[in-house]
């Protein structure tokens, strides 16, 4: 980002952090005692360059993702991560229904390489991976039920993009009652503003955003399991 966006969109959230102060908004949701990781479409169609869906800010989001990775897999909790991918978008009846009017659906055809998890990232034998049509990571899949059956209270967000697939996922963590984080680091978008805004907005109103530092040492502070739980197989769906 260019220092006069980045200046721009400063005095902007300075502006409105003031009056979402004076009008009670912004509170914090806090850290739950039962979390698990979800990473929301990391997979190469997003992460690689050269894609029509590429994201900017990889050098820092891989990175930070691993290092979560790590983290979560140390306590054993559920690590979880969606993909996009649609099986059918040119017959009468596409699975990708209305959305691919608005976004290059046939870029995210199931099997294909863009679907695929980026190997940098890439799942343990045992984690969970869904199949998402729509952005939320919740709309028409099993993750709450995936989630509660857990007994996770706590979302910590990766991902991409703020705009979509993340913002959504974290409105409808919160809806189904779960404390969403959103880890700042690991999160990213096509484009700059895009990111600064949403993660903006969602600490005003639906989670709390939170830097990379504070999240490994939340997780730090969780006992670490004599073995590790199951944490289920790999899915689709």
């Amino acid at each position: 980002m260019d220092d006069a966006t980045r200046q721009a969109l400063d005095t902007l959230f300075g502006v409105n952090s003031k009056l979402y102060d004076t009008r009670g908004f912004a509170r914090r949701i806090g850290y739950g005692t039962s979390p698990a990781l979800v990473n929301i479409d990391l997979a190469n169609a997003w992460t690689r360059p050269d894609h029509a869906f590429s994201c900017e800010g990889m050098e820092t989001i891989i990175p930070s993702v691993q290092e979560l990775l790590a983290a979560s897999r140390a306590k054993g909790i559920p690590v979880v991560y969606t993909t996009t991918a649609y099986d059918n978008v040119d017959g009468p009846h596409p699975d990708s229904g209305l959305w691919q009017h608005k976004i290059p659906a046939e870029h995210l055809l199931t099997g294909t390489e863009p679907v695929e998890i980026d190997d940098r990232i890439a799942p343990a034998d045992g984690e969970t991976v869904i199949v998402k049509k729509r952005a939320s990571a919740f709309h028409g899949t099993f993750l709450a039920g995936y989630l509660r059956a857990a007994r996770v209270d706590t979302v910590l967000l990766t991902g991409v993009t703020m705009s979509a697939c993340v913002r959504n996922s974290a409105e409808d963590a919160i809806a189904e009652g779960f404390r969403p984080i959103v880890v700042r680091e690991a999160v990213g978008d096509r484009i700059a503003g895009a990111v600064e805004w949403n993660l903006f907005d969602i600490d005003a109103k639906f989670g709390d955003v939170e830097p990379l530092a504070d999240v490994l040492a939340y997780l730090d502070r969780l006992p670490t399991p004599n073995t590790a739980p199951a944490q289920g197989t790999r899915a689709v769906g």
